[in-house]
């Protein structure tokens, strides 16, 4: 297990929110914009299935459904042209990998913001694929655990056509190639109980962390980064002990 499962666990575990609401709000109006015109401004969520994606999340979070379909309309507006999708890659203190993903109108204010927060706290930025090639894509379904042996969950998610799957604190996470999360969590819809599916990045190079000070320290960097109001998603391919798990928990 590692990186991006292990922080949101963390977070579970402190009971810490990803960020305050009204900027949640602001986050995935931007992804739900930018998901539109990423499907060739197809606005269906039956059809564009990032879209669907994204307005599964935000009425997760209690997002108002005038805010969704204004963002939606947005799409269409001469302020979607302005908006889009940027992966930004550093390094952190130690070697460790980060992948920043963020919508912005303005990439003059978005990468400034970035790169002083990263140097600020012992990172550096990085050149384009540096990063990127130590993660793999992937969808990820995740699941609760009915008390099911892993091995018998395995092979419901393998007949479904999932990748791989690991126990993470009482849930499931299946992975899945990025074009075959839809029909695999159709397909796993009515066997087990689903609580949320996202697109993400798995680390295939991994940096162990070992010692408190360095969690702590690395945590405080990542809360840093997604505290900005354009950041989607940060993904970092660090590994951490368990009892040190257990211990921030």
């Amino acid at each position: 297990m590692s990186g991006h499962s292990k922080w949101k666990q963390i977070k579970r575990q402190k009971g810490v929110t990803d960020i305050k609401r009204g900027q949640a709000f602001t986050k995935l109006a931007n992804a739900i914009t930018v998901a539109v015109r990423q499907g060739g401004g197809v606005s269906d969520p039956a059809i564009n299935f990032r879209l669907r994606l994204m307005i599964e999340k935000a009425r997760g979070i209690n997002m108002p459904k005038e805010n969704i379909e204004r963002a939606i309309v947005r799409a269409s507006g001469k302020q979607a042209n302005e908006m889009e999708s940027v992966i930004y890659e550093a390094f952190a203190f130690g070697g460790i990998g980060i992948i920043i993903e963020a919508t912005t109108d303005n990439k003059m204010r978005t990468g400034p913001e970035i790169k002083n927060i990263i140097e600020k706290n012992g990172g550096t930025m990085a050149n384009q694929g540096t990063v990127l090639y130590r993660f793999d894509q992937k969808g990820l379904i995740t699941a609760e655990n009915d008390k099911s042996s892993l091995d018998d969950l395995f092979l419901i998610a393998a007949d479904a056509g999932a990748e791989d799957i690991e126990e993470l604190s009482g849930e499931v996470l299946i992975y899945t190639k990025p074009d075959e999360l839809g029909k695999i969590r159709d397909n796993l819809s009515n066997k087990i109980k689903i609580t949320d599916s996202e697109l993400t990045r798995r680390p295939n190079i991994t940096v162990q962390i070992t010692d408190m000070e360095t969690a702590q320290k690395l945590f405080f960097f990542i809360e840093k980064i997604e505290a900005l109001d354009d950041v989607q998603k940060v993904y970092a391919n660090f590994d951490i002990l368990d009892e040190i798990m257990k211990t921030l928990g």
